[in-house]
């Protein structure tokens, strides 16, 4: 049986990758998929090292058809709050049946519920991590930490709190 999909942003890779989580992440047991314009775009602070390390683990770039372009498009263009690479994220999750879209973007949550796509962000993925014993408590512990105290990070304060009980005790 094939991996389930795992559809990222770019937002979620910038996150795993403050909290050096990003190579745990990809011996996930999922098929970890990203659009090519994301991948090309949007990982601005990522070296050539670390995005061909990336590919390595198993992550996979996919070009989008020019349907699923259009698509993103017009997604961007109906929900002004999404940006075009949110678009191009959704557009890609919308047309892999059964896959999980993992964004840390609460407009791009909402809208792909109502779509019945599955939704995750970083803090399931350190669930994940946790449930697959790629990494041990400690180790999230310390990410969950750096999450807190970056001030660039979105994560509902109180869930966040929630996880750094936890994964303390």
């Amino acid at each position: 049986m094939p991996a389930q999909v795992v559809i990222s942003d770019s937002s979620c890779l910038i996150d795993l990758r403050k909290t050096s989580l990003l190579e745990a992440f990809l011996r996930l047991p999922y098929e970890i998929l990203i659009p090519n314009t994301l991948f090309e775009e949007e990982l601005l602070k990522f070296s050539s090292a670390q995005k061909r390390a990336m590919l390595r683990s198993g992550l996979k770039v996919v070009d989008l058809p020019g349907e699923r372009v259009l698509r993103a498009q017009q997604i961007a263009r109906d929900m002004p709050h999404l940006s075009i690479h949110d678009g191009f994220a959704y557009a890609l999750a919308e047309s892999r049946p059964g896959c999980i879209l993992l964004t840390g973007d609460g407009q791009l949550r909402v809208f792909a519920r109502r779509q019945k796509i599955e939704v995750h962000g970083v803090l399931w993925v350190i669930d994940e991590l946790h449930a697959n014993r790629i990494s041990e408590a400690g180790i999230l512990l310390t990410a969950l930490r750096v999450l807190a105290d970056d001030p660039t990070v979105r994560l509902p304060r109180q869930e966040l709190t929630a996880y750094l009980k936890r994964y303390g005790s």
